[in-house]
């Protein structure tokens, strides 16, 4: 185990430190106020939004951070990455381990500094970054541990923005809505999608605006004709055709909070993706017609569902409605709209609704929203409309 004395000047944290620290504080409420002792952190996505750091080192072994009540916040990271972690944190201690074999001792020894040997701490089990062998290799240290499942606690927090990441998410917004406007005006018969995946990347890197390369891609799935039927490939070397849909998934990145978006063009005419589109377009506007303060995340979703069910098409949507949007918008255990889902919808929340159908034949196709739950209902934060682009 081993302390850098010295700290490094931050250089990576986009927001001031008084906003990591009411955002821990908020976290230790919760902790205390579900009977927990101690929270151990995990997630990628939370580590973020907690410390700043990224959690980019952490595919080594978890990088755990360790909350109190009453006590600053732990890092647990390995010792090549502390400098990092330090720069890109606003955490001041920090504890270091060597290999993977001494993760396990290392924390158990943190933990036991505190006297939480005995006591109930949270883990994050559901989401990405802890594995049942980190679990156990912590237990076998710490025989009288008892362990919570606290999968949602930071997610549940995370999902009401504040203004400063209300900020990054329109930034990132703007530069989505861009690049949909280059898809847009770029498909001509013969383009290939990573042709087309190349003019967006470039249209965002010359935007004036973005000029500091704060704003970038973070995931992109572009797909034409046949190969719209395959859900999240890689673009390939595949040309479009006249008579052929064209579908696009993308969110832009700011600070980690990625602002995604689904549309989809036809160059030409093709009567299945038409109908199918227009049928979406539907479930999309009722969709954000329910949106509000104090509903249920199931009955968002229902109202899609039933739009689906008049059409007598129901089977062409085969997966949840949304979900919560944010920094790392791929973690697990965060808010979604689907069947039975209990959370419900505050305002400042953040929700991705990319509502795409398959068609009989397997095309997939749609369109998207992307809103901010505010006391009026649903605002779109694109300015990009969720109709069918005609090339």
């Amino acid at each position: 185990m081993a302390t850098m004395s010295s700290a490094i000047p931050l250089t990576g944290v986009p927001f001031p430190r008084s906003e990591y620290e009411r955002r821990q504080l908020n976290v230790l409420a919760a902790v205390a106020s579900a009977g927990l002792d101690a929270l151990v952190v995990t997630a990628h996505g939370h580590l973020r939004y907690l410390s700043g750091y990224d959690g980019s080192g952490g595919y080594f072994a978890p990088f755990p951070l360790i909350m109190v009540p009453g006590r600053s916040p732990i890092f647990v990271v390995r010792e090549y990455d502390e400098q990092a972690v330090r720069s890109y944190s606003c955490v001041d201690e920090v504890v270091t381990y060597t290999h993977q074999q001494d993760f396990g001792k290392v924390c158990a020894d943190v933990l036991r500094r505190y006297g939480l040997q005995s006591k109930t701490i949270g883990f994050e089990l559901g989401c990405w970054n802890l594995a049942l062998s980190d679990v156990n290799a912590l237990q076998a240290q710490l025989p009288d541990l008892k362990i919570a499942d606290a999968t949602r606690l930071v997610s549940s927090l995370a999902a009401v923005k504040g203004e400063l990441e209300l900020e990054c998410m329109r930034d990132a917004m703007r530069m989505t809505d861009l690049a949909v406007r280059t898809f847009q005006g770029s498909l001509r018969e013969g383009l290939t999608e990573l042709e087309m995946a190349a003019t967006i990347a470039a249209a965002i890197s010359a935007e004036a605006s973005n000029a500091g390369g704060e704003v970038g891609l973070s995931g992109t799935t572009i797909l034409f004709g046949e190969r719209t039927k395959l859900p999240h490939a890689l673009p390939s070397q595949h040309p479009i055709s006249n008579n052929e849909p064209a579908f696009l998934e993308i969110g832009a990145s700011k600070h980690g909070y990625t602002v995604g978006m689904v549309r989809c063009a036809v160059l030409g005419r093709h009567p299945e993706a038409e109908s199918l589109h227009a049928l979406a377009e539907e479930v999309i506007e009722a969709l954000v017609a329910a949106v509000k303060p104090g509903i249920s995340a199931a009955a968002v979703d229902a109202a899609g569902r039933e739009v689906l069910k008049r059409s007598g098409r129901k089977g062409v949507f085969r997966q949840r409605t949304g979900y919560q949007t944010g920094i790392n918008w791929t973690e697990r255990g965060d808010l979604s709209l689907e069947p039975g889902a209990e959370d419900i919808l505050q305002s400042g929340m953040t929700l991705h609704m990319p509502n795409i159908l398959r068609s009989e034949n397997g095309y997939l196709f749609g369109a998207g929203a992307h809103v901010l739950v505010t006391e009026h209902g649903a605002e779109l934060l694109s300015q990009t409309p969720p109709t069918l682009y005609r090339a």
